[in-house]
Parts: C-alpha cells; structure tokens; sequence
C-alpha cells in the first residue's frame, strides 16, 4: 500500500513518456527497443454526461471509428489512415467534452530469462540448501533438467515461513485469485483440479467453459500460449498433498484464468483493463498482475485498479526487473506506481533475502520482497526453437543492379563478430543502393506446435524517405508479395539524416506470429530506399521459439513475476482465514506482518519480507494458532 505520494500528472506523463518494452507500430524513433503502444487507435475517456450515441457521433465526425466500448465510460477508437496517435490524443484530449485521451500501451510479461537449473522450493523452506544438482527424471516433465554450475547456497530460516501455517490453513479456494496474464494451461495435472469453475457464467454473450476469458482474442477459452501465466498460477495454487509435481501457496484455490497478453507476453491497456475489470464482475478477491511498463501513467489501467479497490479487491503487481529504483525520475513502473490503497508491489528476493540482482526497489512505490529466484512451478509445455542458417534464405532485389541482401560474418557496433543478414553487404561501413526494394526470406516449419514467437535483433540505419519492415505468411514464398498474406511489423526508420551504425539503433523483436503455425511458414524482412543514402539494416539472431502443449510440465524461472504470486497466494489465504476482513486489513497483514530484512530497508514501504505465519497472527488468528511478532 503506497503512501505520501504526490498526485499523478496525467495529462504530462500521458503524452510525453515512453515504455520500457516498447516500439510503436508505426515509424519510430533512433533507440526505441519494442511496441510501446498500438498503432492506429487511441483510449478515449469521455466524461459522463454524454450518452453511448453521443460519443459514437463525435467520434465519427473527427474522422474515427468506435471499434468498442467499455464500462459505459471509455471508448477504443480506430484512427483513420494517416492519422497518427500523437496526433489524435491531442486532438481529443482538446475536447471539451472527453476527460482524457491515451494510446493503447503495450505491457509485457516482468520475468528475466529462464535458468536452466533447478531449484529446491527454498521460499517455502529454506534450509541453507543449495540448488540441487540432480537431473530430474524424464518421468517427472521437468523441461530443464540440467545441473546447476553455480551451487547457489541459500540461509537457513530465510523463507516464507509457510510450512507451520499449513497446519492451520491450506484451502484457500473461498477466496478466487484471478491470474490476469498470458493465459493459464487449465490442464496441467496440478493445476486442473485448482481452477475456477465460472461455468455459470455468461460474457459477451458467450457461455464460459474453460475457467476464464481470453482478451486477446475475445473468446472464453484463456489457454496460455507462453508458459508464464501458468508458472505464475503453480506458485499461488499447485494442488498440494497429491503426490504430483509440486505445491502452491495454497493447496486448494480457486484460479481464475484471465489471458491478456499474447504469445510473445504482450498485452495492452484494453487487453488488461477489460481483465481486471472481468475478475471483479466474477468474484475475484485478489488480482494478480506479474506485469509492468515503464514510461508514462496510464490513467484508463489506474481507473481499473480504482474498480477493483471498490469492490474490496486486493491488486498484487511486480516491481519490474530493472535493478533500478522505480521512484527516479524517469524509472516509473505501471502498475508498480499507481497509488491505490489495495496494491501491493512486490521485489524479488533470492536465496539469502538479499534483493534479486534485477530486481527494481522504491522506497515510495514498492511494498514489500517475497522469493523470486530458482523458483519452481507449473508450465504450459515443452519449448523449442527453429532456425534457419542466412545462407538458406531467399533474396530479392529490385531493380537487379541494387546492392541487397547478404548473409555475412560482421562486426557489430562494439565489436562483436556475428552471422547476420545485411543490406548492403559491407554494413556497417558502407550505403545502401537508393530507389530500391530488396527483399530476403526463409520458411520455417511451424506444423504440430502450439504457438509461435519470432525473435530477432535489427539495426536500422534508414531515412523516412525508406523504411524497413518484416513479415510473415502461413502459405509460404515472398511474404510482402501482392497474393500472400501480409502480416507486417514495422515499418522502422531511425535517421533524420544519415548515421553511423549504433547500439541505439539495435531494434529487439519478440512478436507473436502464432497464426503462422504450419510447415510452410515464411518470415521474410523488406528494404526500400529514397533518394537518400544511408548506412542501411542488419538482422542477426532470428529464431522462432515454439510452445508446444502438455499435461505434465515444469520449469523454473526468475523475476519479480515470480515474487508476485508469492504474495497473492498469502493475500488469498488472509481472506479464507478471515472471511469477513476486507482489502484493507489484508493488505495490512502482508505489509505489517511482515519480516523485516536488512536488504530492504529503505528500499520499499514497509522493509519487510513476506512472512505468513506473522501476518496470519497479525490479523486475527483462531483458536490454537501459535505465532507471535518479534
């Protein structure tokens, strides 16, 4: 619960930030990394005197489309071509009859990159173990079996204190936890037996039959296509005491499965607004939200929030995986940063309760630590990677005399020698060829998987009289051909005039190209050029991962998002311990009741860690309950 804050800025923070994960769909900047928001739509807040048919008119008559309207209040609006979305935001926020206007900001999933090795459940009992080295059996479905190099040794005592709560409580399923993330693998065998029922329940006219809603692509089946949503779900509520795979915070829950972000674990406002909004309407009494963007407020997320703290729920949300303070200028994590009394912003903890070394702290947004290191939990499937060699890759050049693209061994800016695929071939010192279309593509068989991400790293050194952007087509050849289907992304340019090469002009692609699941999937990258010569683009590293579904699956994994569910499994728990306690007094119990470590002194709200059986007796503890605050 953050206090002594000064009031948000929206109108400020709203037009001027950037996020953290972002690259908007339309020409961006020199350094922007990834989507920050979608392209060709804006949020639109209208205040509330105006009908569902007025808006609808003004918002024709400026040129747009209501694509859909939400909570009676805010409209999602479709610009019109050559429209930009700074352009419209001012334009509306210049009506007097809206309250406020924003892009649709993309949110992406707040985990680090996977460790290999496997850790023990050190946050439920840390016995000054180290990661056990041991390969797990095949039989197990543990998909990184690998022996850990490191050894990492953690503190006896140094945990959540969970084990001698579980005598007390460990039905926690009065209380619906909602997982609003990338999805929940409802049939994962321990998780399937903890999943909300919700089959009384009818949304957007549609009959629920798979434990929640899937906002991506507007149907009820959240079925996690990523891995995170699910290993986010085993550490609040794996079934306990059944002999399978591991245990959550709870040993019976009920997880309502919310999916906002896609593939790749991205998500929009709209996409997380509508969920949020979703788990109050059904019962949620805590939300969890292992997300963050960094850049300016998002005042239509806050007003989501805002709901839920009307109907008495609790909002456990991720610090960010930074190691940055969040309350520096410029440093500001969404959600992490939002003010509400019923949010609680979680750092990552590591086997000693030092703070993660990527985790982000602040002293006036972040509340209190919990594990998020080597912690162990349910997963959606098996992963997997395709590649294809540049040398295998198809090109085009237009007209025949351009210079192209080619695959060659090069330096990067700083030094460092990769295979790439570039245009020309003597980047980075050379020009490209001007008033050309060359183009370069390869088939990657996609058939039998679940969903698929494209990952790669672009250097676009390009004037906006070219552009660079890539695609993909399910039926193979040229994906920018006239008669394939055309899935772009892009296009990016990053020069007002030309420019040596630079790390800020790397450009990292991580997109969800899950519609392309067949054997003859083609991703393929476009150059064209003006009359302007420039030091031209550079791919490397391009790989499809692939999530392929099962039953039995477990992984480990890092971050803040794994610290979260820590949290909202105890908040779960308070409020099955004490039905009648409201938002408030949970809240309390997490922050108060807590364990006060050196690590976090100064760096969060409270300075405490999670400790369960405190704030058990913090709240109220029942007849027998031995716990006592030191």
């Amino acid at each position: 619960m953050h206090t002594g804050k000064s009031p948000l800025r929206f109108s400020r923070l709203l037009i001027l930030g950037s996020m953290l994960f972002a690259g908007c769909g339309t020409a961006n900047a020199a350094g922007t990394a990834r989507q920050r928001y979608v392209s060709g739509e804006v949020l639109v807040q209208f205040k509330p005197t105006l009908t569902n048919q007025e808006r609808a008119a003004m918002v024709s008559a400026m040129g747009s489309a209501v694509r859909a309207n939400y909570r009676n209040r805010w409209v999602q609006v479709t610009l019109p071509a050559g429209e930009s979305v700074q352009q419209a935001v001012a334009t509306y926020q210049s009506n007097s009859h809206v309250q406020y206007a924003q892009p649709n900001y993309i949110y992406h999933t707040e985990v680090v990159p996977n460790d290999p090795d496997f850790g023990q459940l050190w946050a439920f009992q840390n016995t000054g173990q180290t990661v056990n080295f041991a390969p797990l059996p095949d039989s197990e479905g543990w998909i990184y079996p690998y022996p850990n190099a490191s050894g990492t040794a953690g503190i006896a005592g140094d945990d959540m204190d969970i084990v001698p709560a579980w005598n007390h409580i460990t039905d926690c399923s009065s209380a619906i936890v909602a997982v609003v993330d990338t999805g929940v693998n409802y049939n994962q065998e321990d998780l399937a037996g903890n999943m909300w029922n919700g089959s009384n329940v009818t949304y957007n006219g549609v009959q629920l039959t798979d434990h929640g809603y899937n906002f991506v692509d507007n149907n009820n089946n959240p079925m996690d296509l990523n891995g995170h949503g699910t290993h986010v779900a085993g550490i609040i509520g794996a079934v306990g005491n059944n002999g399978v795979g591991t245990t959550g915070v709870c040993w019976k829950a009920s997880i309502m499965a919310v999916r906002v972000m896609d593939a790749s674990g991205s998500g929009t406002t709209a996409t997380i607004a509508q969920g949020i909004d979703f788990a109050v309407t059904n019962g949620a009494k805590v939300i969890n939200l292992s997300l963050g963007g960094n850049g300016p407020s998002d005042p239509i997320f806050s007003d989501a929030i805002t709901n839920a703290e009307n109907h008495d729920v609790v909002v456990v949300v991720a610090a960010g995986n930074n190691a940055a303070d969040n309350d520096a200028s410029g440093n500001s994590i969404y959600p992490c940063d939002f003010t509400q009394p019923n949010l609680i912003c979680v750092a990552a903890l590591d086997q000693n309760f030092a703070l993660a070394n990527f985790s982000d702290w602040g002293p006036v947004s972040v509340d209190v630590g919990a594990p998020g290191t080597n912690i162990v939990s349910t997963y959606a499937g098996s992963n997997g990677e395709v590649s294809v060699p540049f040398s295998g890759w198809t090109t085009t050049r237009s007209p025949l005399g351009g210079t192209g693209w080619a695959a060659v061994i090069t330096g990067l800016p700083g030094g460092i020698q990769s295979s790439m695929l570039t245009d020309p071939p003597n980047w980075p010192s050379g020009t490209y060829t001007l008033n050309t279309d060359d183009r370069a593509y390869a088939t990657f068989n996609l058939g039998g998987v679940s969903s698929a991400v494209v990952n790669a790293n672009l250097y676009a050194n390009v004037t906006s009289d070219g552009s660079i952007g890539l695609a993909y087509s399910p039926t193979g050849g040229d994906p920018f051909a006239p008669s394939s289907p055309d899935y772009l992304w892009g296009p990016y340019y990053t020069d007002t005039s030309p420019t040596q090469p630079s790390a800020s002009s790397l450009i990292p692609i991580s997109t969800d190209i899950s519609a392309c699941i067949t054997t003859s999937c083609t991703v393929g990258i476009r150059l064209t050029t003006g009359s302007t010569a420039d030091y031209g683009a550079a791919l490397s590293s391009v790989g499809v991962t692939t999530l392929t579904l099962t039953t039995n699956a477990y992984n480990i994994l890092n971050g803040t998002s794994m610290a979260t569910p820590e949290v909202s499994g105890l908040a779960a728990m308070l409020f099955a311990f004490n039905p009648q306690d409201t938002y408030s007094d949970v809240v309390g119990a997490i922050e108060n009741g807590g364990r006060p470590v050196a690590s976090l002194a100064g760096l969060t709200t409270s300075g405490n860690a999670i400790d369960v059986m405190k704030s058990l007796a913090y709240l109220s503890p029942p007849t027998g309950l031995q716990a006592t605050i030191q």
